[in-house]
């Protein structure tokens, strides 16, 4: 798609904007961007037809007493790609990576109290001797997560996009709300008459309960678009083994790189685990060879390179 090399300011602007409210009215973005609602909209709907950006929702599991884990499965070359698409259509898998030649997957999966990471994924994967090998990670502690790679409104500006939520206790979710998140999971801007069409419930009670959902911080919103389309061209997921003492020092360092989305400690193995996102490849070893190996407690580290992206966020688009 020719279109994700070439997004202008105003077009960087429209996706910081969604980052903060995913659900930001055309009208709103339009007045903090200082332009006409039609030129957002426009803008919007270019980019969603062209599939550079789609906003997408999602239910925090750590509101819902879930676990996350991060599920690494060795598989041999041929079914690999079957098998990661298999793992990315479950509901309840939130990101889905090939790695490592093609070869390897990575993804992340919430349980219950009542099940673990490998326990889940066993009674969910397809049927194959061709999976030879599996470890799964839960995450302890989050340094960092899933940060923006583009940042370029005002602090003024963010303010006027931001929602006015007020805090609110959990809540339990109903099969409604469940409806709701499947087809926002899809369309995170899907309709006020869209939602209540398949929930069953009238327009009015849909507004209140994702008011409700968002002010309890269990349903979020994000902007699925590539790292490509901004200008990046290499991730890569790092596991590494730091000295216990070090852990939490290496793990704040890590969450105050740029390149890092998400640095996480986890259990298993290897006890931090961090996402990165470099502009090539020599960027990439740049930052392992400059940023990441002074860190002092590092005792090992392991590189796995992002191959394909199976699934960023949300849903899989139908």
């Amino acid at each position: 798609m020719a279109i994700t090399s070439a997004l202008d300011a105003l077009d960087h602007a429209l996706v910081h904007a969604l980052q903060i409210d995913g659900r930001a009215s055309f009208r709103t973005i339009a007045d903090a961007l200082d332009v006409s609602e039609h030129t957002v909209a426009r803008r919007y709907r270019r980019l969603r037809a062209h599939g550079v950006l789609r906003v997408a929702g999602w239910l925090n599991g750590g509101r819902l007493g879930r676990t996350s884990w991060s599920v690494r499965l060795v598989c041999a070359p041929d079914a690999a790609g079957r098998v990661a698409e298999a793992i990315a259509r479950r509901d309840d898998t939130s990101w889905v990576r090939l790695l490592s030649g093609g070869t390897e997957i990575a993804c992340g999966v919430q349980a219950g109290d009542d099940q673990d990471g490998d326990a889940l994924l066993l009674k969910k994967l397809p049927r194959t001797p061709r999976i030879v090998a599996m470890s799964a990670h839960a995450t302890l502690h989050l340094f960092a997560g899933w940060r923006s790679r583009v940042a370029v409104l005002t602090d003024e500006q963010a303010e006027r996009i931001r929602p006015a939520l007020p805090y609110e206790k959990e809540v339990a979710l109903s099969a409604q709300d469940h409806t709701l998140v499947r087809v926002l999971a899809q369309d995170g801007r899907a309709g006020i008459g869209e939602l209540a069409a398949a929930s069953g419930w009238s327009p009015t009670t849909v507004r209140r309960r994702l008011g409700e959902l968002r002010a309890g911080d269990t349903l979020r919103f994000d902007v699925e678009i590539s790292p490509q389309a901004l200008g990046y061209h290499a991730e890569a997921w790092l596991w590494m083994k730091v000295e216990p003492s070090a852990l939490v020092a290496v793990g704040e360092a890590m969450a105050a790189h740029p390149e890092a989305d998400v640095v996480a400690a986890t259990t298993g193995p290897t006890n931090l685990m961090a996402g990165v996102t470099c502009r090539d490849t020599g960027d990439l070893y740049r930052y392992l060879t400059e940023r990441v190996a002074p860190l002092h407690g590092v005792r090992e580290l392991e590189t796995a390179p992002v191959i394909r992206t199976v699934k960023r966020v949300g849903a899989l688009p139908r």
